[in-house]
This record gives structure tokens, sequence and C-alpha cells, in this order.
């Protein structure tokens, strides 16, 4: 384990404005994910990426445009909301392993698993004695998924306090956007302090190398789009790597 981070203390300054840099980024690192998907699906390495973070910090637009480029038939989207009734009769991890993709498919979880130990430890579904534990559960399930032909990295897209009240307005005032805000999200706005402290205390007890998290500042749109992209390649890259396979030619996707 190696982060501690203290989320309210990042500096949230980083932008990218230039339209046309952005556009140029944004395609290179999706070509290469691109590339990287058919090392993937050739090689039957599965991919599984996770995505925390505060509500309206921009999880749902990091993920569309990583998606943009790949293949659609190799890319499983699971949006996780509350566990079904049905679902309430397993142990809470059972639902994601119906979930996980195959040997050489991606699998992106818009929330995840870290569920158990965010919201519903702050909102009381789950008592002290299984959030406690569920970092040893959580951490022998990405082991145990890591030690056979997976892949696996983790998001956590952080915006500051004000940042968050001027889209939840902006959503509220849009009548296209306004499907994005619900009451549920100001109760949650309410215990702003109680989810830093658990997503802090997630981050220092479940990073590990074969399953690291990434804190990208979300304050920018586009800044955290892109920079989810490069480290999301980057990550595939070392561990492709690691297991003596070749990186792909990227000049053959336009991607250098």
């Amino acid at each position: 384990m190696k982060m501690k981070i203290q989320l309210e203390k990042l500096k949230q300054d980083k932008q990218l404005t230039d339209k046309k840099l952005y556009k140029a980024e944004l395609e290179k690192y999706q070509r290469r994910l691109l590339a990287l998907q058919q090392t993937l699906f050739h090689e039957k390495i599965g991919l599984l990426i996770a995505f925390e973070g505060m509500d309206a910090a921009g999880k749902g637009g990091a993920i569309k445009r990583m998606n943009e480029q790949l293949d659609p038939r190799g890319v499983l989207v699971h949006p996780i909301s509350a566990p079904q009734p049905h679902e309430l009769r397993y142990h809470y991890l059972q639902r994601f392993w119906r979930k996980l993709p195959q040997h050489g498919q991606i699998g992106i979880f818009d929330r995840s698993w870290y569920g158990r130990i965010l919201v519903e430890r702050i909102e009381g579904y789950a008592v002290n004695r299984e959030w406690k534990r569920a970092y040893d559960e959580i951490n022998a399930f990405e082991k145990s998924l890591t030690d056979e032909r997976y892949i696996m990295m983790k998001f956590w897209v952080h915006i500051s306090k004000d940042e968050q009240l001027r889209r939840f307005e902006e959503r509220q005032q849009n009548p296209l956007k306004r499907w994005k805000i619900t009451d549920e999200d100001w109760r949650n706005r309410k215990k702003w302090d109680q989810y830093v402290e658990a997503a802090e205390e997630m981050l220092e007890k479940t990073d590990f190398a074969h399953a690291p998290w990434f804190v990208i500042e979300g304050n920018d749109k586009k800044f955290a789009r892109v920079e989810v992209l490069k480290r999301a390649v980057s990550h595939i890259e070392e561990s492709l790597l690691q297991l003596e396979l070749p990186l792909p030619d990227y000049a053959l996707y336009g991607a250098n």
C-alpha cells in the first residue's frame, strides 16, 4: 500500500482550456487505448476499471470518452446502484462476480464494490463489523483476479465542494440535465466530510501495485478526461510489459 492523501488539499488548478489541444490529446489516447484493447483481446487478458468519486465529479463523462473509439463488442459498462432485493440474499460481492468481463474483454464499473466502504458505511446499510472487514475482502477479491490474467485499475475523481455546488445548480436549471440531480444528491452533499473521510481511508487501505488507485483532479472536466485516459494507457502498458508481452504498434492506429 502506498497512497496516503488528503483529498481536500488537492490543488484543483490543473486545466486543459485549449480546445484543439484537448481534442488532439483525447484522440491520441483514445486510439492508444483501442490498440491496447486489441492486444488484450488477442492475449486473452481481461481489464477491470472501477470509477468512484463525489456526486457530479464527472465519472460518466470520463467513461464516455474512454469508450468512444473502442470496439463496443469487447466492452461492458456497468452503472452500479443500490442492490436489488434478490441480490441482498447473497454476499455483497456476488453481484460483481457475475458482472466480470471475460478474458480479453474490458469491464468498466461506474461505482463498484467500494460502495460497501463508502455509501453503505456512511448511510448505515452495513454495520461497523461488516464494512470494516470489507477492506480485506475487497483486497482478496482484487488479488484473486489480478493473479489470473486480469489487469485492474481504480479511479477516484475528486472535485471541490464549491465546484460540486456549481454543477448541482447548473443541472437543476438546465432541463436537459435535470434528470442528473436528485434529492439524494443533496442529502449526500450534507455528509461531504464523512464521504471524504471514508474515501481517504479507502485509498490508503486498498491501494496496491496490482490494483492501484489513481486520484484525478476533476474541477476541469477536459483535463480529467484526458488524464484518465493517460493513466489507463500507462498502467496497461506497464502490466503488459510485466507479463513480458509486446506493446502494440501505435503508428498503425495513428496514435504516435
